[in-house]
């Protein structure tokens, strides 16, 4: 069994994987392959995330991106090290797989185990109607990232005044009652993605798609692995 090191702010993360790499689609990379150093919480292939559970079409903690999308993100790094943070990615590319998944959970109107940390305010049944969840997500054409920073020498989240796939005002770029930090971390992260292509979403201050995208319309399905 190999090893491949993913590089971190404050140390390395080694993850065992097969001795023959799984070839990609064309027009498609690893994330890590192109930044080293980036820091990789797949949320969706464990059971911290809204489900509770991992994902189908996550097989392992790696972060898959369009090929273009990837080497914009790499300026994005660099300008961002050069300030002391470091991108932290939650989720990059998502199989419909994982879409068709999401769907299924949101009809089970008694599984609400993570209602508490996730969507506190907001019925589950409203989550679709409110943009939260997509029968169709960008994710699943490639170019589309969810992703925060951390500080470049001690590793922690830069504080954005609400957590990763929070769904509620709080996740609003717009929202108005947070903090001026957290207000100036989140316009500081939109300010170098949009330098570099990347479109936000109005509704999560984490989510971005690179612009022009590769492929505006295609709905990938290949399995996270």
């Amino acid at each position: 069994m190999k090893t491949i090191i993913i590089g971190i702010c404050m140390g390395i993360l080694i993850l065992p994987v097969s001795a023959q790499q799984k070839q990609l689609p064309q027009g498609f990379s690893y994330l890590h392959e192109v930044i080293p150093d980036i820091v990789l919480e797949v949320r969706y292939a464990g059971t911290n995330n809204f489900l509770g559970t991992p994902v189908d079409g996550y097989k392992t903690e790696k972060v898959i991106l369009s090929t273009p999308a990837a080497m914009a993100l790499n300026k994005v790094q660099y300008e961002l090290k050069a300030l002391g943070y470091c991108l932290k990615v939650f989720d990059g590319y998502r199989p419909q797989r994982a879409v068709n998944h999401f769907i299924s959970w949101a009809r089970l109107s008694h599984d609400t185990i993570q209602k508490h940390q996730f969507y506190p305010d907001v019925d589950k049944k409203d989550l679709f109607n409110l943009g939260y969840i997509s029968s169709r997500s960008g994710h699943s054409r490639g170019s589309t990232i969810d992703l925060t920073m951390v500080d470049f020498n001690t590793g922690k989240e830069v504080d954005m005044g609400g957590p990763y796939d929070f769904f509620g005002e709080l996740s609003h770029h717009s929202y108005s009652k947070i903090s001026e930090t957290q207000k100036n971390n989140r316009a500081l992260l939109k300010r170098v993605m949009m330098k570099h292509g990347f479109a936000p979403y109005a509704q999560e201050w984490w989510h971005y798609t690179f612009q022009p995208e590769p492929f505006p319309d295609t709905y990938f399905d290949f399995v996270v692995e």
